[in-house]
């Protein structure tokens, strides 16, 4: 015989614990674009870890994408949040984090 009260929802593994994130700057002069996009995306792919990338207006990319990336549009001074899953999504994030902070055309 089934209860008459309903059974409250369990918590999904992603509200007991959320997924490590960093709030970002875009410092290069020309945004996520060609080079620092691609520079970007390299990085991220290459991290170990399953990183998404979303933009101010909350569009969510894997960035590991180059064309998801570039499909953000992405310019200079605007704020993305960069977040991972996975062992080593701290560090991977912190790195991330710090890519996007730098000009990465005069790199």
């Amino acid at each position: 015989m089934l209860s008459q009260y309903p059974v409250p929802d369990r918590p999904t593994a992603s509200e007991e614990s959320p997924l490590p994130e960093r709030t970002v700057v875009i410092a290069s002069a020309i945004g996520l674009h060609a080079r620092p996009a691609s520079l970007f995306a390299r990085a991220a792919a290459d991290a170990g870890v399953a990183v998404t990338l979303t933009n101010q207006a909350g569009r969510s990319v894997l960035a590991a994408s180059i064309l998801g990336v570039l499909s953000l549009g992405v310019n200079h001074g605007e704020t993305v949040t960069i977040s991972a899953d996975g062992d080593g999504a701290d560090v991977a994030l912190d790195a991330l984090a710090e890519l996007l902070a730098s000009d990465l055309e005069k790199s």
